[in-house]
């Protein structure tokens, strides 16, 4: 399409919408704009399966004789005898042509003018049709309207390619995650977390680890079980996994298990933490979405921290915004690796970290920076305040048995490393 022969010229700008059209499908809007631009009462998209024609989008001003997802034998539809040349794409008045005055929707709608074009997919193959139908004759319509038809009808076809292909990878997701769920196929790893004072443990964060860990990234595989809607069993798994730990975590020292917003709201964590020794957990909340509802994840977190403590992960990266903190009282904030790095080198970030620490104090709450990755970073860190840290300065991730061996090298004197503040510190 070049220079002012694009029939779509006008109609879809990149970005365009209204209020009233920003929320559609893409589809229906293609729907939308065809039909105004004909002057149509009824545009729909169609697709061919098992013998019948199936409506998967209808777009009218007024309320439809059919909705998304009926259907109806295909042979008795303009659809397929279109398709099998027995009616012609354009039709002026279908009353004048015998094998579409014969269905009995003609008379029923009524059925005056009509486009329709075929919906074919980048193989060739058709997927279904595209049609504009008015319920009287129109002999103004020409060829260049079915042009314009076809032209919608692509646009409609590239789109619904794209979600068929979205559609088949979340089908691919989902058996992925399920399988693994199923065979609970998900390991645990857990990385110290230091006092920064004298390099003491304090506890250890669990961190989940995949069997393609060097192909697919924890983050993915918990991104694509969130896609198909089975992102809380697989933190369930993970806290589940993690708590198998304990036993080679020493007693005096908390395992953080890391939750989504959605995965704090969970009954089944309530239960999980109530099962777990007391003052053992840390559950870290991360916010890389947007919270619907902080009033209920507030009162569910008021509820774990009857077992356990509440950290905000990620704090400066996200959605963890000062005043949302705030709203979850956390006892403890886990510093973002992005704030951390180059802490020693960049006075922006020493500043922020330091007013980090300010703020904390403020709100009783202790700090723990993540991602420490060399004795200058973790030195300047201690100079501003910051008490806890974690890192490949310190350790990288470990096994259970390997962390305990670790655990028990570090600790030093005849007194055990100190935790965090115990849970009975806050009641809310």
């Amino acid at each position: 399409m070049i220079g002012q022969a694009n029939p779509l010229a006008g109609f879809l700008t990149p970005g365009e919408s209204t209020p009233e059209t920003a929320s559609l499908a893409p589809v229906d809007r293609i729907l939308d704009a065809v039909r105004k631009h004909l002057g149509m009462d009824i545009a729909f998209a169609s697709r061919f399966v098992d013998g019948r024609r199936e409506f998967t989008h209808i777009r009218s001003d007024r309320p439809a004789p059919a909705s998304p997802g009926d259907s109806e034998p295909q042979e008795n539809t303009y659809c397929y005898r279109i398709l099998h040349g027995q009616l012609p794409e354009l039709i002026h008045d279908a009353s004048e042509h015998p094998a579409g005055a014969e269905l009995p929707i003609t008379a029923a709608l009524p059925v005056g003018s009509h486009l329709n074009v075929p919906l074919r997919l980048s193989d060739g193959s058709v997927y279904g049709s595209f049609c504009c139908l008015s319920h009287v004759p129109d002999r103004s319509l020409t060829e260049r309207d079915l042009e314009t038809m076809r032209a919608f009808a692509a646009l409609a076809a590239g789109q619904i390619e794209r979600e068929l292909g979205d559609d088949k990878e979340r089908r691919e997701q989902a058996a992925r995650i399920e399988g693994l769920l199923a065979l609970n196929r998900l390991a645990m790893v857990y990385q110290p977390i230091h006092r920064l004072a004298d390099g003491r443990p304090v506890g250890v964060e669990a961190l989940a680890r995949f069997p393609d860990q060097q192909t697919r990234t924890p983050d993915r595989w918990f991104a694509e079980a969130a896609n198909v809607g089975l992102g809380v069993e697989l933190e369930m798994l993970a806290v589940r996994q993690a708590i198998r730990g304990l036993p080679f975590i020493p007693a005096e020292l908390y395992v953080a298990v890391n939750v989504s917003p959605a995965a704090a709201l969970s009954p089944e964590l309530e239960a999980i933490v109530a099962a777990a020794p007391a003052g053992r957990l840390v559950v870290e909340v991360t916010e890389h979405s947007k919270v619907a509802d902080y009033d209920a994840l507030s009162a569910a977190l008021a509820r774990l921290r009857q077992r356990a403590r509440i950290a905000i992960d990620d704090v400066g990266a996200g959605y963890s915004g000062l005043r949302r903190i705030l709203d979850l009282r956390p006892d403890i904030l886990k510093l973002d690796m992005s704030l951390t790095r180059d802490v020693d080198s960049d006075p922006a970030r020493a500043a922020l970290a330091r007013a980090l620490v300010t703020f904390a104090q403020g709100i009783s709450c202790r700090i723990v920076a993540e991602g420490i990755e060399t004795e200058a970073e973790m030195k300047t860190l201690r100079s501003l305040g910051v008490g806890y840290g974690q890192g490949w300065h310190f350790s990288r991730p470990m096994p259970s048995v390997a962390v305990q061996q670790f655990l028990l090298g570090a600790a030093t004197g005849d007194d055990a490393a100190p935790a965090l503040p115990s849970p009975a510190r806050r009641s809310a």
